[in-house]
């Protein structure tokens, strides 16, 4: 197997590192050739649903809180690295790429040892402790948005890896068969929120005054699997047409359905955002420092920004924005100057390079 992609934990980690997986299928590489490391969560089903071959191991992630459990890092990271290493040399693999996140740091040992080319992918303007680690032994750091983490060691930005469809969507000719979809189609405005994956209690909560507002015509809502049945019975006593579903696995439809999105400000919904010219509102979750991957989105001027602490104001905002179409246009195409749509298929031309292909 010459590919080997070391991704685990949550979907912003894991579908990005699939993109690149593909990338690299449409290069000519085949399916068996490429390898995923990676743990028992997500990963775990959706690589191996994908069609491509996935190792797990055991992993070791840093709680925040102070816990014992932390001091058993160091052992558990040495022996996953001795037997990714391993697994690494009898699959006669080239080339390394990790997905940050905790995975990475013995991706990194075990590429050494083994003696291949290692490289490294950052989603998030501030990078984590484990890309930090990993970084030092990168040939290459691949970032996906501007900030802190343009100060690692022979990092670039490129742009985070999406998919094909996300990439290349078009939200005008999308339009009616999204809204078919979520059954809006004779709506006015749209409002898309999005909490990501696992939703967003905030956001959730404050749906119902967005729904209250005269210029919202009908909601598109992904409240998370947790929220969905609660959401789906406050939409179902809303006087507005309120289209709820726990996940979306073709957001490219949810994209297009909305004239503007609420959403957090993951990494990778940030830049699916401007890929696709959605003018977007942004509640970053401080406590994992999103705030600072709206910066060149909302310096641009396709997004604004609202502090958890003053979400008291959305509604208004949300209000003004859809008031004015025009506004949205110019968010819309100021979105879509800082996207950046090929990131995967970028990245998967260097590890063929570098592999010899």
């Amino acid at each position: 197997m010459t590919f080997a992609i070391a991704a685990a934990g949550t979907g912003g980690h894991v579908f990005p590192a699939l993109s690149v997986a593909d990338a690299l299928v449409e290069l000519g590489a085949a399916p068996d050739e490429i390898m995923f490391l990676g743990g028992d969560r997500f990963e775990a089903q959706a690589v191996p649903d994908s069609g491509f071959p996935f190792k797990g191991y055991q992993l070791a992630r840093l709680r925040r809180a102070v816990s014992l459990e932390n001091l058993r890092i160091p052992m558990v990271v040495r022996r996953t690295a001795a037997s990714m290493a391993g697994d690494l040399r009898m699959a006669a693999s080239r080339v390394v790429l990790g997905m940050g996140g905790y995975v990475t740091v013995p991706a990194s040992l075990a590429a050494r040892r083994a003696g291949l080319q290692f490289f490294l992918q950052e989603q998030n303007a501030l990078p984590g402790l484990a890309t930090r680690f990993a970084a030092r032994r990168a040939l290459t750091t691949f970032l996906g948005l501007p900030g802190r983490a343009e100060r690692l060691p022979r990092s670039e930005i490129v742009g985070n890896p999406l998919r094909p469809a996300i990439a290349a969507a078009d939200r005008e000719a999308l339009r009616s068969d999204a809204r078919s979809r979520y059954g809006v189609e004779r709506a006015g405005t749209v409002v898309g929120i999005l909490g990501g994956s696992l939703g967003a209690r905030v956001l959730n909560q404050a749906a119902p005054r967005i729904a209250r507002l005269g210029a919202v015509g009908a909601i598109v809502h992904l409240t998370g699997p947790d929220a969905f049945g609660e959401m789906s019975r406050i939409a179902g006593e809303a006087g507005v047409p309120w289209s709820c579903r726990p996940f979306e696995a073709e957001m490219e439809y949810f994209y297009a359905a909305a004239d503007l999105v609420v959403c957090r400000a993951g990494a990778m919904t940030v830049s699916e955002l401007a890929a696709t010219g959605t003018p977007a509102v942004l509640v970053p979750l401080e406590r994992v420092a999103q705030q600072w991957n709206t910066r060149e989105l909302s310096a641009a001027g396709g997004a604004l920004v609202v502090r958890q602490g003053e979400l008291g104001r959305l509604p208004d905002l949300v209000g003004g924005l859809l008031g004015s179409p025009e506004r949205l246009g110019r968010m819309s195409n100021a979105a879509r100057a800082v996207g950046r749509p090929h990131a995967a298929r970028i990245i998967a031309r260097r590890l063929m390079e570098a592999a010899g292909g």
